[in-house]
């Protein structure tokens, strides 16, 4: 069993996405994602957003063009 992240480890761990590499799930090539999201540039596949390894970040509003 392995002991939760110190809180140290956990602030570093989500403050940037990570490199990650696979190979293709239908042509195997070689390819990199962020966080355990990817998609092949040679054959088109892409794997399921929920297959990341973390949660993606929320939508931040954008400000209307009136609320200058």
């Amino acid at each position: 069993m392995t002991a939760p992240p110190s809180p140290d480890q956990a602030a570093t761990a989500t403050e940037h996405p990570e490199i990650t590499f696979i190979g293709c799930a239908r042509c195997g090539t070689l390819i990199a994602g962020l966080d355990g999201r990817y998609a092949c540039s040679g054959c088109g596949w892409v794997n399921e957003w929920t297959e990341g390894h973390r949660p993606l970040p929320e939508a931040r509003r954008r400000r209307s063009a009136d609320s200058t």
